[in-house]
């Protein structure tokens, strides 16, 4: 296995995750990997989230599951993913999630 340098940044600011009006993550205890802050497990709206059945691999952080969101009725499927079970590298982000398509992440 080539060397991986792992840059882990923790952010003691707060990172706000919001889509369609409605907060759907706000933490105080990011982490930033590779430009994206993963926001601790415990800090997600379960309210504005649905399970997808998507799943992608990662060369380094192993699988990632993803989650649909829905505020309102409205739907933004695949825009939340996490690690359930990384790799030992990324072990740091084990659980926490992540945002795109659309979803304005503010630290």
């Amino acid at each position: 296995l080539p060397f991986i340098f792992l840059h882990w940044i923790v952010s003691f600011r707060m990172v706000r995750a919001t889509w369609n009006g409605a907060v759907i993550a706000e933490s105080d205890a990011c982490v930033e990997v590779e430009g994206n802050q993963y926001f601790p497990p415990d800090t997600l709206r379960r309210e504005f989230v649905k399970d997808s059945p998507t799943h992608t691999t990662c060369a380094w952080k192993g699988v990632a599951s993803y989650l649909t969101l829905v505020v309102d009725g409205k739907e933004n499927k695949d825009a939340c993913w996490y690690y359930p079970n990384p790799s030992p590298a990324a072990g740091k982000i084990k659980g926490y999630f992540a945002f795109w398509k659309g979803v304005k992440v503010e630290v």
